[in-house]
């Protein structure tokens, strides 16, 4: 048994490049058709994000793929005073004051929160550059495990959410069954009192009006979309429980399974009395729940 993955996920790794170069590694993943891979990695990181991609590609399967890399520079950092700006400003500042006949001199603690007044610069190594790569790549399988322990824990959950579904539309199968032979035995009254008024003073034997009842009641009858409405649960329940990539096949069952209760109301919809009146909210629990089972589902991978 494989397990079932979520395709909602969030993992980090932290790693170095020789002291020099520190750096997170984040993966953030929602549901999604296909595997859609999105990066956000510094300018310089165009190869990595090639080698990212495939390696991504031959992990993951399904889902709207986040991936974001950001730097931590730890080499000794310098400030850069560019002091012709600041000539600028205090010339500007001493030419407004003169201007104006207003005395004073200008804040140079406001002066130097100016934009583009003082920079950080830090010198990162070429060599601590070109190790970036292959030190993001050696952190990937782990990166991708932490990722696939969250999504289990959600898969895991969902799947048991799904499961208690299969068994409520079960129960539902099992009480729609009990009463369709009542249903079906007074729909076939019904009819062939009407049949009996519609022809009234024609010369139609009782056998022929039975008969024609019979048809009609028959073709009323819901036990085909009870069997298969079974058989569809039965199906859904063991690939849930063989778990591995599923989310489409579920999908597709759930499918079938809400065409089975669209036509057991359909047949059903002049059926009259308790129990008919009962298999009518039997078929819309049923709908309700398998909705409620396709919005779980379009999570799974």
């Amino acid at each position: 048994m494989s397990a079932v993955y979520s395709m909602t996920g969030y993992a980090s790794v932290r790693g170095s490049v020789k002291e020099q170069l520190g750096f997170t590694l984040t993966i953030k993943s929602v549901n999604h058709r296909f595997l859609d891979l999105q990066f956000r990695l510094p300018s310089s990181c165009d190869g990595l994000e090639i080698q990212l991609r495939r390696t991504l590609k031959e992990k993951l399967r399904r889902g709207h793929i986040d991936v974001t890399l950001q730097l931590e520079r730890k080499s000794n950092v310098q400030i850069q005073l560019n002091a012709g700006l600041l000539d600028a400003y205090v010339k500007a500042f001493r030419e407004a004051s003169a201007l104006h006949g207003l005395a004073g001199e200008p804040d140079m603690n406001a002066l130097l929160r100016l934009p583009g007044l003082m920079s950080a610069e830090s010198n990162v190594s070429e060599e601590a550059m070109q190790g970036l790569d292959e030190a993001v790549l050696s952190l990937v399988d782990e990166l991708v495990v932490k990722l696939n322990e969250g999504r289990a824990q959600e898969g895991a959950a969902l799947a048991v959410e799904l499961r208690a579904s299969m068994l409520r539309l079960q129960a539902f199968a099992t009480e729609v069954a009990a009463l369709r032979g009542g249903v079906r035995d007074a729909l076939f009254e019904r009819l062939r009192s009407r049949l009996a008024e519609l022809i009234q003073g024609t010369l139609v034997s009782e056998e022929r009006l039975l008969a024609e009842a019979a048809v009609l009641a028959e073709k009323s009858d819901v036990d085909e979309e009870i069997v298969r409405l079974r058989t569809h649960v039965e199906h859904f329940i063991a690939i849930l429980d063989a778990g591995g990539e599923l989310g489409k096949r579920l999908d597709f069952l759930l499918q079938e399974l809400n065409r089975e209760a669209n036509t057991m109301l359909s047949k059903t919809s002049s059926a009259s009395g308790v129990d008919g009146l009962r298999i009518t909210e039997l078929g819309l629990e049923m709908k309700a729940e398998i909705e409620k089972a396709r919005e779980q589902v379009q999570n799974l991978e």
